[in-house]
C-alpha cells in the first residue's frame, strides 16, 4: 500500500481539495485498494472541521464529495507512516521540511511538480477569495493529480 498524505495550513481548502481529486481518481483507476489518501495543515487553526464550504460546493459540482473529511494538524508519525508528502505551497514545504526528520525529508514534495502544465510552482491559497480561486486550484491540483498517480502506478510494486 503506497500512502500520499496532502498538505496546506489549515486543511479545509486546497488539501482536502487534492485528496477529494485523487482519492476519486484512484477509485476510477481501480488503484484504491493500492494507494491511500489523507491530508493535514501544517496549523492547528481549524482542526475537526469539515472543509470549506466554497470546496466542498465546488467539489461537489465535480461528483466528488468532501464532506466526510476532518481537519487535522500533521504530527510527528507522519512522517514516517507516509510514502509522499505533497505540500501546496513554499510555506508548508518549508514547513515540512523543518519538522521531518532527516530520514524522512526525501518524501516531501511540491504537489505541483507532478503537474503537466508548466510555470506555476506552488497551489495558491483561495481562503480570502471568491469561488474563482477555488476554481483555479482546483484546476492546479487536477492537473497534477494525473501526474502523481501515474509516477506511483509506474513504479515495480517492490519500490
Amino acid at each position: 500500500m503506497t500512502r500520499l498524505l496532502f498538505v496546506c495550513m489549515g486543511n479545509i481548502c486546497r488539501s482536502p481539495i487534492a485528496e477529494g481529486i485523487v482519492r476519486e481518481r484512484l477509485r476510477t483507476r481501480g488503484l484504491a485498494a493500492h494507494i491511500s489518501t489523507d491530508s493535514a495543515g501544517t496549523h492547528d487553526y481549524h482542526v475537526g472541521r469539515a472543509p470549506d464550504r466554497r470546496a466542498q460546493r465546488l467539489m461537489a459540482g465535480e461528483g466528488i464529495d468532501i464532506s466526510d473529511l476532518r481537519a487535522r494538524q500533521v504530527d510527528g508519525f507522519d512522517f514516517e507512516f507516509f510514502d509522499h508528502i505533497l505540500a501546496m505551497d513554499e510555506g508548508n514545504y518549508a514547513w515540512l521540511r523543518a519538522e521531518a526528520p532527516s530520514a524522512h525529508r526525501d518524501k516531501i514534495q511540491p504537489m505541483l511538480s507532478h503537474a503537466a502544465a508548466p510555470g506555476v510552482d506552488w497551489v495558491p491559497d483561495p481562503y480570502y477569495g471568491g469561488d474563482s480561486g477555488f476554481r483555479r486550484v482546483h484546476s492546479l491540483i487536477d492537473d497534477a493529480a494525473n501526474g502523481l498517480i501515474d509516477a506511483i502506478a509506474a513504479r515495480p510494486a517492490d519500490d
